[in-house]
């Protein structure tokens, strides 16, 4: 069913021609403004390529879900979620004269930013830092390609015969580790240096508050995995699955919930803004991490520090040395729940993606 447009209109800020397109009516006008403030303040920084930005303001994103293009270069595990997510930039590569941003109004009132301008701001600021964020080293980080596989250790396979093991459980739990570590090894260059030239040009305040929601939700998510432990003692029990799998299930859980928390902390310590990183690390030491596997905790904190190592004029090895050190630190917080993990990173030639999103 076609979408009925109920709002069109054309800006020009900073030499740049704004276009609008909405099928919402409430809240369009506030969000205009703050792309306009967006756009502002890149140019006046001397960063901004493009002539033109198509602001698409839609009540969901099946619209752009519908028309990406085969090949379309997507983040990890956002073939399937893409629709949840509440600011899409897709740009050419090749042509930096334009973009084009979806927000989505859905997702948008969901997380609670709808009504926040400086989330808002945050988020828009982040998703235009995007294209301007390429570098050598994202360059690189777009033609590696990694290769996992699992193997039960002695400690899985030392369980019951009777109970399925991490064996039984294999391509789930596969899947689960693949778009983690896809997220915090090959896409991360690009969220790390997009979160860097945001803070740079005048948003991290918008970052920072944007963060301290995310870190909030981070917080309140926490109560639900009580849940989560009740449902694997309950299959532990009926002999569904064997205790130590249950164990590795609820630690690829937490390392999948919270361990990407790095990309947003990071940045903070690489443009020298220590106390907000620090701001946002004391919410997730006292009211996250006590709550969830040791081996979290841990591992983020190694992960902010490899983040934190990261240049942006990286050759392919080392690249791929730096990838290697990053999923090191996955494979052996899995290590201690049984789970071994082989990862193999190399760079594949160069695909030709012309878009990313």
């Amino acid at each position: 069913m076609a979408r009925t447009v109920k709002h069109f209109s054309l800006h020009r800020i900073a030499g740049t021609e704004l276009r609008v397109v909405s099928d919402v009516e409430a809240g369009v006008l506030p969000l205009i403004q703050i792309e306009e403030a967006v756009i502002r303040g890149y140019a006046q920084r001397g960063i901004w390529h493009h002539r033109w930005v198509t602001l698409f303001v839609l009540h969901n994103l099946q619209p752009l879900v519908r028309q990406l293009r085969p090949g379309t270069d997507l983040p990890p595990g956002e073939a399937a979620t893409l629709d949840s997510r509440p600011v899409v930039n897709v740009y050419d590569l090749a042509n930096p004269e334009g973009c084009h941003v979806f927000v989505n109004q859905q997702a948008m009132m969901k997380a609670g930013y709808w009504d926040d301008s400086l989330a808002l701001k945050g988020l828009l600021a982040h998703e235009h830092a995007h294209p301007l964020a390429e570098n050598e080293t994202t360059r690189v980080s777009r033609q590696m390609q990694l290769e996992l596989s699992l193997a039960d250790s002695g400690r899985q396979a030392a369980d019951s015969s009777q109970q399925p093991t991490a064996s039984s459980f294999q391509p789930r739990i596969h899947r689960l580790l693949t778009v983690l570590a896809d997220k915090i090894c090959l896409y991360a260059p690009r969220e790390i240096f997009a979160n860097e030239i945001t803070i740079q040009s005048g948003f991290g305040g918008d970052l920072l508050h944007l963060d301290r929601c995310n870190v909030a939700d981070a917080r309140r998510s926490v109560s639900g995995r009580a849940g989560l432990c009740n449902q694997l003692q309950q299959e532990v029990i009926q002999e569904k699955l064997s205790p130590n799998t249950a164990d590795a299930l609820l630690l690829i859980g937490d390392l999948q919930g919270y361990l990407d928390l790095a990309l947003e902390t990071a940045p903070f310590y690489r443009t020298g803004r220590e106390s907000d990183a620090r701001e946002l690390e004391v919410v997730l030491e006292t009211a996250i991490f006590p709550f969830l596997e040791p081996q979290v905790g841990r591992a983020y904190t190694d992960l902010c520090r490899q983040y934190i190592t990261l240049r942006a004029d990286m050759k392919p090895p080392e690249l791929v040395a730096w990838g290697e050190e990053v999923l090191s630190i996955l494979t052996e917080a899995l290590a201690e729940k049984g789970l071994i993990l082989q990862v193999h990173l190399q760079i594949a030639d160069s695909a030709g993606r012309a878009a990313w999103v």
